[in-house]
């Protein structure tokens, strides 16, 4: 079996299970970071003449893994960022479904901005309260999260297949961050228009990088205002003004997006397909161990499909105990917040269980 932790020192001293609070920083990605800077050093704006090959190498290696062309590709330093532009592109007219309690960075950008706005729950039956609320209010927009941050309910992509295939001009706009990394998707076969990830979760990217994938049909909807448009556009952005142009305003850091292009380097020298299939199982047994507990809330364990984060029953006592003994995750709302990734073992769970015990 491969040795997934060499790639990681931090799990050396540490069982982590909190990538839905941040990924690690690998040691090619540190390789790079030190290499690139190195070279800035002795280089100055010599090194900064490549940089455009950088971001297109970047854009393209984004697109390749998640299924989307290259110049619909944009690159912005973090989620928030990115979505905050798409929404502020879009007519105030419109009327946004939002899910209740979803992540801050989502809701937020819709609701300070004067959209109408209809909310649908989060719980066991969160599919059929999508659907129930876009038939009773007709949204133009629905904005949401592919999984949960809190409990890890994730949307069932076959769900979305549906909903778009009964209401076309329903435009559907999602935050990957605590997903994309996690399996195998493709964008263009998706019923998304648009999506949005930070890198530093699952794609143990670093800070400072983010990506939003946009169909072909999503640049004549958003226009985004008032911003400056960079007059080096580089080989996916030939014109000013161009549409991926506006999603990248000023100077892009090669640093940090030099450090998404190295991290998605190792996700496909590791194997997608061996990243997808660890997370998974993983993530079953955890499910099947943690809900024989009574760990788990009703919605989690009543449903089939799940990610890999769970929020367990615990408080600040129980916490602190798992920090005294090297067990990494968050408090999160009500509980204490676990996610597994494919750099961890039944090991880390079992050790895990045995301090709740």
């Amino acid at each position: 079996m491969k040795n997934f932790k060499k790639q990681f020192p931090l799990l050396e001293q540490y069982t982590y299970l909190n990538t839905a609070a941040s990924g690690l920083l690998s040691d090619d990605v540190l390789e790079f970071r030190q290499d690139h800077d190195l070279d800035f050093l002795v280089g100055g704006s010599l090194f900064r003449e490549k940089r455009d090959e950088l971001f297109l190498k970047t854009r393209k290696a984004v697109g390749a893994l998640f299924g989307c062309a290259a110049n619909r590709v944009a690159l912005t330093p973090n989620f928030s960022y990115g979505f905050n532009l798409l929404m502020e592109g879009m007519e105030a007219s419109k009327k946004v479904l939002l899910l209740r309690n979803d992540y801050p960075s989502v809701n937020w950008a819709v609701e300070s901005r004067g959209f109408k706005i209809c909310y649908a729950e989060i719980d066991g039956n969160l599919e059929e309260n999508i659907a129930e609320a876009v038939e009773k209010h007709k949204p133009d927009i629905f904005a949401f999260s592919l999984v949960q941050y809190i409990n890890g309910i994730k949307i069932d992509p076959d769900f979305l297949l549906k909903l778009k295939e009964q209401y076309p001009e329903l435009l559907l706009f999602a935050d990957g961050t605590q997903y994309c990394g996690t399996e195998k998707f493709n964008f263009e076969a998706s019923a998304l228009d648009v999506l949005g990830a930070s890198a530093y979760k699952w794609l143990n990217a670093g800070y400072g990088n983010a990506f939003f994938l946009f169909k072909e049909h999503m640049q004549e909807k958003i226009a985004p205002k008032g911003l400056e448009l960079k007059d080096l556009q580089g080989k996916n952005k030939p014109h000013k003004g161009s549409f991926i142009g506006k999603f990248e305003p000023g100077h892009l850091d090669t640093l940090n997006f030099g450090s998404l292009k190295t991290a998605i380097d190792l996700i496909n020298n590791t194997g997608m397909d061996e990243i997808e299939l660890r997370i998974k199982d993983l993530a079953a047994v955890a499910k099947k161990e943690l809900s024989e507990l009574n760990l788990l809330e009703p919605a989690v364990v009543n449903r089939k499909l799940h990610s890999s984060i769970f929020n367990i029953k615990g408080d600040e006592k129980l916490f602190q105990k798992l920090r005294s003994n090297k067990i990494l995750c968050s408090m999160r709302g009500d509980g204490i917040r676990v996610s597994f990734n494919y750099f961890n073992s039944v090991a880390d769970l079992e050790k895990l269980l045995k301090n709740i015990n």
